[in-house]
């Protein structure tokens, strides 16, 4: 490890805006110096235990020897070219990879930046879809209440537009179609009366609607909501029946987080456009990717535009492509499903403790996801704070305090990070 220089705080709270932090009143920020495997290490000395894989995506740890080696590789090449009218090695790889473990129909690939702007260009293959068919009808989106898609404009118009942290901008957003959210639980039985529902919506908005966006079995920061596969099958076949094109975003679900490779897995459906990102590159720099069928692409592409209407300026950059591959080979060359299970059962039996506690609301698994719902928001501030002395990295949001660990915890860390939990709900009463 390189030693670094002290980080300066004073400068930080002063000018550097975090995510969804006041610059008056900021939340408190915890200054790292490196991290390793799954601890974060403090300038101040503490040692934490990761229970957030960095926002979901550092499913291997930090510092993977095999993940730090692919970008070290791939800088004595090239760090970055242009993708306009060029390509190399590290993107076909990595299309080629992608290709190959999604669904069997998904066989373009459109490399972006970030998640947000997989969903911008997923929206937009499916509008472009439609117009070059010569339908100008089909403007719309529909949706289910409780989803989160990311924060950039045409993403943020498919979020929750009530309770989400988006509702400040109605009114300057594109108004889109909002089914109810999905009821029936993953682990329950599936209520029939959602499918009569949702058919209501799909019969008197499908004309007008180009395509069906929902994140599959989770909708993850609009609530973390796991819910029925047989809802994601009424989706598909809805969709089929109503001519209505379907997005799936597995940005946060993508590569094995719910237990399977892809989270549309667990209801034997398939797409029309896919979105991923975070767990892509392994945390390890951002990249997401769009993919979708050669029916749509040939649509497109035979349109009155004949192109997609986008091209970020790092698209398919080498170095995120070539630690990409890294860590999709580093993925399938593990028993990952296995300790997907493992991580379940050390999460399902150890947070079962909060059960108990007046303020708790509901506790929830789903392959390396544990989720404690309480009966009011916490206080961020104060729970953060008492997590960082447990030793503990976790970063709760609204009423949700939640672990989406990376692959490589152990027993003994889970339950620590499930300990806390506990205690700081014990602690604080909420």
């Amino acid at each position: 490890m390189i030693k670094n220089k002290a980080i300066d705080m004073d400068f930080d709270r002063d000018h550097i805006w975090h995510p969804y932090t006041s610059m008056t009143q900021p939340l408190p920020v915890y200054p790292v110096t490196h991290a390793s495997g799954n601890r974060i290490f403090l300038q101040t000395g503490e040692t934490l235990i990761d229970g957030m894989a960095s926002w979901w995506s550092a499913i291997h740890g930090y510092c993977h020897p095999v993940l730090n080696q692919a970008i070290v590789k791939q800088s004595a090449n090239m760090s970055h070219i242009m993708f306009g009218g060029l390509t190399h090695q590290p993107a076909v790889e990595l299309c080629k990879k992608l290709v190959a473990i999604t669904p069997s129909q998904l066989d373009k690939v459109f490399l972006a930046d970030s998640g947000s702007v997989s969903v911008e260009v997923a929206i937009k293959m499916a509008l472009q879809y439609w117009l070059s068919k010569g339908i100008k009808t089909k403007q719309k989106l529909m949706t289910p209440l409780k989803g989160y898609h990311g924060d950039t404009f045409a993403a943020m118009s498919v979020c929750d537009p009530v309770n989400s942290m988006h509702s400040l901008y109605t009114g300057f957003l594109p108004e889109h179609i909002f089914v109810p959210a999905p009821q029936s639980q993953f682990k329950n039985e599936f209520n029939q009366q959602e499918v009569t529902l949702l058919e209501d919506y799909f019969k008197q908005h499908h004309h007008h609607v180009a395509a069906f966006i929902i994140e599959p079995i989770v909708q993850n920061a609009g609530g973390m909501n796991f819910y029925h596969p047989d809802y994601l099958r009424a989706v598909r076949r809805l969709c089929d029946q109503y001519d209505v094109l379907l997005i799936c975003d597995e940005i946060a679900t993508g590569f094995g987080r719910t237990g399977k490779l892809f989270a549309v897995e667990h209801a034997a459906i398939e797409p029309d456009i896919l979105c991923i990102g975070k767990a892509l590159t392994g945390g390890m720099m951002t990249l997401s990717a769009t993919l979708t069928t050669g029916k749509i692409a040939t649509a497109i592409s035979e349109g009155e535009a004949g192109v997609l209407m986008h091209g970020p300026t790092f698209m398919g950059n080498p170095l995120a492509c070539a630690v990409a591959c890294a860590s999709i080979d580093l993925l399938l060359e593990q028993p990952w499903r296995e300790q997907i299970a493992f991580i379940n059962d050390v999460l399902a039996t150890h947070l079962e403790q909060c059960k108990q506690l007046k303020a708790v609301v509901d506790v929830r698994t789903l392959g390396a996801i544990g989720v404690v719902e309480l009966a009011s928001a916490v206080n961020v501030e104060k729970i953060q704070r008492y997590f960082i002395q447990q030793g503990v990295w976790i970063r709760p949001f609204g009423k949700l305090i939640y672990l989406m660990p990376p692959y490589i915890s152990n027993e003994q860390d889970l339950v620590r990070l499930c300990d806390a939990i506990f205690t700081a709900i014990k602690q604080y009463h909420y």
